[in-house]
C-alpha cells in the first residue's frame, strides 16, 4: 500500500525498473536508479544529522538531480523546501532562516550563491558541490554515489511533512504552505484519476519546482508509473524551442499557466510540427482570454481541454472540462465544479452562505488541504473557516480568499479577491509586500502598487510613489532595489513617480485612480 509519496518510486522500481521516471535535456533516469540514488542521498543526509521532521532546502535549476532531491529528502524522514534560483539572496536568507533550514542540495552551477547564502551561518552541509570557497562541508554528486544504496530504516507517518512551499506574504514576509504526505499523495491520487493517468504517459513539467503547479508532474506522474518530461527554463522563453520538445518527447499531458500556452500559440509556429500526442491541455492559476482559448483549440483540435482551479494551500478544489468548440457566446470560462472528495461553500462577509447567484468567499474542505503556515500561528488563525455541525464534531475549510458566484447553470465563476492579491503568470503576488518593499527605500515618502495593463492574457504589476521633501529618486533605481528583494516576477514593470497621490473621501490612496496610470507611458 502506498501511503507515503515516495513509496511511489519503490513499487515502480519493481514493476517497471527500467522505464524512465523523468527525463531531462533528451536524458533519462529510471526508476530502477532513481529509487537507488534517492537511497544514497537519504543515507547521506541521515548521516549529516537530517531526521524526520527537518527540513531541507533544494536549490538548483531543472536537472535530473532534482528529482533524486526530492524524493530523496522524502526518504530520509525529511520535508523538502524548494528555493526559488532567480530570487533575491536576501529572500533565500529569509526562508533558510525562518523554516531552519541548515541542509542545502544544489549543483555546481549555483556556486557563487551558494557562497552568498553559507556567509554568517551554521550549515551542516551542501550536497551537490565540493568548493573550499563555500563556508560549510560540501559534497559533489560523485561522493552521494559512493554512499550505501540501502533503503533507510525511517519510521513515517502520512501525516508527517512531505514538503513547504514559500509564497508571497502581504506583510512583504514569505509564508511557508506545508504540506504532509496525506495531502499530497491525496490530491496525486486525485489527479490521476481526473484525467485517467497510466504508465503511457508523458508528462511535460513547465512549472518550477517552487511552484504548487509542479507537483502534478512530481507526484501523479510517479504515482502511475509515467514519465516526466523537465522542461528547462530556457525553453520556456523559447516558445518555438518548447513546441519542438512537446514534438520531440511526444508529450501526452501539458499542464501550465495561460501565459505559456499563449506563448506557444503565437510564437511557437504550432503549425510546423506534430503536436497530435497532447491528450490534455490543462492550465491553472488565472483566467485565459477566450480569444486565445478559442484560437489554441483551433489549432490543437485533438486535445481535451481543462480549466484547473485550487489555490496552493489545497492543491486543487475545481475542474471544468472546455466543451469543443466553445459556444460563440461564452466570455467567461467557468471554474466548474468541486472535484471528487472536495467540498466547497460561498460565504459572505459574515460567514454566511450567499443566496444562489451572490457573490461571496469560497471556502474549501478538501484531503489536499495543507497543514497550515509554517511557524505562523497569526496566519493559521485567519486562514480557516470552522464550524460545528453537531456537537464535539469541528470542521475545517480553508478560505480562499476568492470571490466566486454560483451561475444558473450550477458551476462556480471567479470574481474577484477579497485582499490585494493579484496573479501574473500564475504566480500569486501581494500587492502589500511589493509596497513594504518600495517603503524601504529613503527616498520614498508613500508607495502604492496595483495591477497594471494586461499583456497576453496576463496582469502586469505597477508601482507609484512620492518622495520626501529634498529628496530625488528614479524610476529605474527603485526598480533596482526592488529586483535585490523580490522574486523576478513581482517587480513592477514600471515605477510612476507622483507629486501626491489621489485620495478617496476618507484620505486613504485612491488605487482606483491609480489604475489609469497604466495609459501613461
Amino acid at each position: 500500500m502506498i501511503y507515503l509519496l515516495h513509496q511511489a518510486i519503490e513499487e515502480h522500481a519493481r514493476i517497471r525498473p527500467n522505464q524512465d521516471a523523468f527525463r531531462h535535456n533528451g536524458k533519462g533516469i529510471s526508476y530502477r536508479e532513481l529509487d537507488i540514488r534517492a537511497n544514497r542521498l537519504a543515507n547521506k543526509l541521515r548521516a549529516l544529522g537530517v531526521g524526520t521532521g527537518d527540513r531541507v532546502g533544494i536549490y538548483m535549476n531543472k536537472c535530473l538531480e532534482m528529482p533524486v532531491a526530492v524524493f530523496g529528502i522524502m526518504k530520509a524522514g525529511a520535508a523538502y523546501v524548494p528555493l526559488d534560483p532567480s530570487a533575491p539572496t536576501d529572500r533565500l536568507a529569509f526562508i533558510l532562516a525562518h523554516c531552519g533550514i541548515d541542509v542545502l542540495i544544489s549543483h555546481k552551477n549555483k556556486t557563487p550563491r551558494l557562497a552568498e547564502l553559507a556567509a554568517g551561518r551554521t550549515l551542516k552541509g551542501i550536497i551537490g558541490v565540493h568548493q573550499a570557497e563555500i563556508a560549510a562541508p560540501t559534497f559533489s554528486w560523485a561522493q552521494v554515489e559512493e554512499i550505501s544504496a540501502a533503503h533507510p530504516d525511517v519510521s513515517l507517518m502520512e501525516d508527517d511533512l512531505a514538503y513547504i512551499m514559500y509564497t508571497s506574504g502581504s506583510t512583504g514576509v514569505p509564508k511557508g504552505i506545508m504540506h504532509t504526505h496525506a495531502s499530497g499523495l491525496s490530491y496525486a491520487r486525485g489527479a490521476a484519476d481526473l484525467y485517467g493517468l497510466n504508465p503511457g504517459d508523458r508528462l511535460g513539467n513547465h512549472s518550477p519546482l517552487h511552484f504548487d503547479m509542479s507537483t502534478l508532474e512530481f507526484f501523479s506522474g510517479p504515482l502511475v508509473g509515467a514519465t516526466t518530461v523537465l522542461i528547462p527554463r530556457e525553453y520556456a522563453k523559447l516558445p518555438a524551442s518548447m513546441a519542438g520538445l512537446i514534438e520531440k518527447e511526444r508529450l501526452t499531458i501539458w499542464y501550465s499557466v495561460p501565459f505559456a500556452l499563449i506563448q506557444l500559440l503565437l510564437r511557437g509556429a504550432i503549425e510546423n510540427r506534430d503536436l497530435s500526442s497532447l491528450r490534455w491541455i490543462l492550465y491553472g492559476g488565472e483566467s485565459f482570454p477566450i480569444k486565445y482559448l478559442r484560437d489554441l483549440m483551433n489549432r490543437l483540435p485533438g486535445a481535451r481541454y481543462g480549466n484547473v482551479y485550487g489555490p496552493a494551500e489545497v492543491n486543487q478544489c475545481t475542474f471544468y472540462l472546455l466543451p469543443t468548440p466553445l459556444p460563440r457566446d461564452m466570455v467567461n470560462v467557468p471554474l466548474g465544479s468541486m472535484w471528487d472528495n472536495a467540498t466547497g461553500r460561498i460565504l459572505d462577509e459574515n460567514d454566511r452562505e450567499v443566496p444562489p447567484g451572490e457573490a461571496g468567499e469560497l471556502v474549501v474542505r478538501t484531503p489536499t488541504m495543507m497543514q497550515g503556515y509554517w511557524n505562523r500561528p497569526d496566519l493559521n488563525e485567519k486562514a480557516f473557516f470552522r464550524d460545528s455541525p453537531f456537537p464535539g464534531y469541528t470542521r475545517a475549510y480553508y478560505r480562499t480568499g476568492d470571490l466566486v458566484l454560483r451561475g444558473e447553470d450550477g458551476l462556480m465563476y471567479f470574481v474577484g479577491r477579497k485582499d490585494r492579491q493579484i496573479k501574473t503568470r500564475g504566480y500569486r503576488v501581494e500587492l502589500d509586500e511589493i509596497e513594504a518593499a518600495l517603503a524601504t527605500c529613503p527616498e520614498v515618502l508613500e508607495a502604492a502598487a496595483f495591477s497594471g495593463e494586461i499583456f497576453e492574457g496576463s496582469a502586469s504589476v505597477e508601482a507609484a510613489v512620492t518622495l520626501k521633501e529634498g529628496q530625488q529618486a528614479d524610476a529605474n533605481g527603485l526598480i533596482a532595489v526592488l529586483k535585490e528583494k523580490l522574486p523576478w516576477y513581482a517587480v513592477p514593470r514600471q515605477v510612476h513617480l507622483l507629486d501626491s497621490f489621489p485620495r478617496t473621501a476618507t484620505g486613504k490612496i485612491d488605487r482606483r485612480a491609480l489604475e489609469a496610470l497604466r495609459n501613461m507611458q
